[in-house]
């Protein structure tokens, strides 16, 4: 794995959190210094739902700016973000079922709804100070620009945070897959993928009192245990790419920082 910019990275000798020994077989991270990032590039995976904030749907604009000054603080410490949202608050393809719509029809509504979210991520971005760019799977010129890899990665290397929105472009693939994909293709270090709660448990532990929280679990573990932290694809793809992946609670203010400085913050999961 390389760094951001090419050249790869000088790992960190001594680990100084969990987060950084769990990655350092599978991601290139910064020299350790207190107060700097460990990671260079990252790609943040966000469902459409935590858009939503407290509502059923639709975008909440007080949640939305939050995560725009979430990630403009991560940006400003150098750290290289590429975003990729989800549709979720719009629609959701697996909703095809009830509403009688081909199942390829309602992944490309899904897309098309990721991209609404995608396009208010940029607006509540750049009012909070981050230069920004849209990239769509889905070629719509007036709106975003198409997804290029080595544009992307330019895009990173100027310091702009790009959102990646109609997931892969192709049905049957969820936006988990898509992060999973474009963090591979951009070189990312790791995805952080924002929920609900703080980290990786064996049940829900919004409904099941007493669930246990995994600080740290295996690609294997979690295809096994049926466990949704992303779906099996995504899952399978980072585990033959060694990426890691740390879940964590997006809604904790101050929550993103504290996962890229390093601090034990969610779950990891990794090869071992």
């Amino acid at each position: 794995m390389h760094a951001a910019g090419g050249g790869p990275a000088t790992m960190a000798k001594v680990a100084r959190t969990k987060v950084q020994t769990a990655v350092r077989a599978g991601a290139a991270v910064r020299v350790e210094t207190p107060g700097k990032p460990v990671f260079e590039r990252l790609v943040l995976k966000l469902s459409g739902e935590s858009l939503s904030g407290p509502h059923d749907s639709g975008i909440h604009p007080e949640t939305i700016q939050g995560i725009a000054h979430e990630v403009h603080e991560i940006r400003n410490l150098g750290v290289q973000v590429a975003i990729v949202v989800g549709g979720g608050n719009f629609f959701r393809g697996t909703r095809q079922k009830e509403l009688n719509i081909d199942r390829a029809t309602g992944d490309y509504m899904g897309m098309l709804a990721t991209v609404i979210n995608g396009l208010a991520l940029v607006d509540a971005l750049e009012k909070a100070g981050c230069h920004t760019r849209l990239l769509s799977a889905i070629e719509m010129h007036q709106v975003a620009e198409p997804f290029i890899r080595r544009r992307a990665t330019r895009h990173l290397e100027k310091g702009r945070v790009v959102i990646f929105a109609a997931g892969t472009g192709n049905p049957y693939f969820s936006t988990d897959t898509a992060a999973a994909l474009r963090a591979m293709e951009i070189k990312a270090q790791v995805i952080l993928k924002a929920t609900r709660v703080d980290g990786v448990y064996d049940a829900d532990p919004e409904k099941v009192k007493g669930a246990k929280k995994f600080d740290r679990i295996t690609y294997l573990d979690v295809l096994q245990k049926g466990l949704l932290v992303m779906d099996s694809t995504a899952i399978s793809l980072c585990m033959d790419n060694k990426m890691p992946i740390v879940v964590f609670n997006m809604n904790v203010p101050g929550n993103l920082k504290r996962v890229v400085l390093g601090d034990e913050v969610g779950s990891v999961v990794t090869a071992a």
